[in-house]
């Protein structure tokens, strides 16, 4: 696939030379037409690397191309680039039509193309009839979608998104990651994410790009970090998973405590540490598994139930989607593991 963004070891430090560098030597590339999240704890370098792609910000050394083109010392109005605050940055004395037209106005861009380029972007995010209406008239959503429209009537090569949902409530966050990926994809949008929301990252992307303390820790697909984390802090990161410690055996097997995992991958004989999602434990009446436990905790969710047993291993917290079995406190139980939500990492 052609590039759509591309960094080439890319550092960034705030001050002078003996500052410390907050990014530091990373390289990656955005598909054209596909959706990067880049995704990540507070202090990692995410907004900062955001910023860089906008123009927002000057990296310290390397290279950013956007298209095949060396853009690395211009300014954001030079790179056809638009960015989607966490804020919406909406103007509060203009009407939703005037806010989206902004952008083109002070471009100079023809009152004609204006309105019709504006109209365009207004129904392509569902603001058919909105036009009149100041900000302060909207929800939420709405206003998200004014400032995505905004955005979008630039027609830029490479949108980009700092935290755009973080100010909604959980039912329109979910209504809304849908229409960004939906968006993105009926377009064929160059998209770079930023979010530290695993579930948000999980639901857009083509490629998520982990960071930790300015480096990357891993990039791939969404399924592959989830299912195949390279190391314990993204084993940790990407959604719920408690880390056990094992051992790698000469065959390949790994231990943990009394149960056996099969060979995942080469690993050297030692000490691992296992990620083991909630939703990978089935419960079983006690003497059926392989681990035995009690139950010390139980809550019923509506479409599933969550437990913490005692266990030789420590509590251990599951998911279980099975809500008319209910396993009472206090009752002898035993889990298996169910082959997947499991990964191996080094300890």
């Amino acid at each position: 696939m052609n590039p759509g963004i591309e960094f080439r070891n890319i550092t960034k430090r705030y001050g002078d030379a003996s500052s410390p560098l907050v990014v530091k030597g990373i390289s990656f590339t955005v598909p054209k037409g596909t959706l990067t999240t880049i995704l990540g704890p507070s202090g990692c370098g995410k907004t900062t690397t955001l910023r860089m792609i906008a123009g927002l910000e000057m990296p310290t050394g390397g290279q950013i191309l956007i298209e095949g083109r060396d853009v690395t010392t211009l300014g954001p109005a030079e790179r056809n680039v638009s960015m989607v605050f966490q804020s919406y940055a909406l103007f509060p004395h203009m009407n939703v039509r005037a806010n989206v037209s902004y952008g083109l106005t002070v471009s100079g861009v023809a009152k004609a193309e204006v309105a019709q380029r504006a109209q365009a972007a207004m129904a392509s995010v569902g603001l058919d009839g909105f036009g009149e209406r100041l900000p302060s008239e909207l929800s939420g959503g709405q206003q998200q979608r004014v400032a995505l429209a905004r955005a979008l009537v630039l027609e830029p090569a490479v949108l980009l998104f700092d935290e755009p949902l973080s100010n909604l409530d959980a039912r329109l966050r979910r209504s809304m990651r849908e229409e960004i990926r939906s968006l993105q994809q009926r377009l064929g949008l160059t998209v770079a994410y930023v979010t530290h929301d695993q579930a948000e990252a999980l639901a857009v992307s083509d490629q998520i790009i982990v960071m930790d303390h300015g480096v990357i820790a891993q990039a791939g697909t969404p399924h592959d970090l989830y299912e195949r984390p390279g190391t314990e802090f993204v084993a940790g990161f990407m959604g719920e998973a408690m880390l056990f410690d094992g051992v790698s055996r000469p065959d390949g097997s790994v231990q943990l405590g009394p149960i056996t995992l099969p060979r995942e991958r080469a690993m050297a004989a030692g000490k691992v540490k296992v990620a083991v999602r909630p939703e990978a434990w089935e419960v079983l009446p006690a003497g059926a598994g392989e681990l035995a436990g009690t139950v010390a905790k139980s809550a019923y969710l509506g479409s599933f139930r969550e437990y913490t047993f005692d266990t030789e291993l420590g509590p251990i917290f599951v998911v279980s989607p099975d809500v008319q079995r209910v396993w009472q406190t206090g009752e002898a139980v035993s889990l298996r593991l169910a082959g997947h939500g499991l990964s191996v990492v080094a300890a």
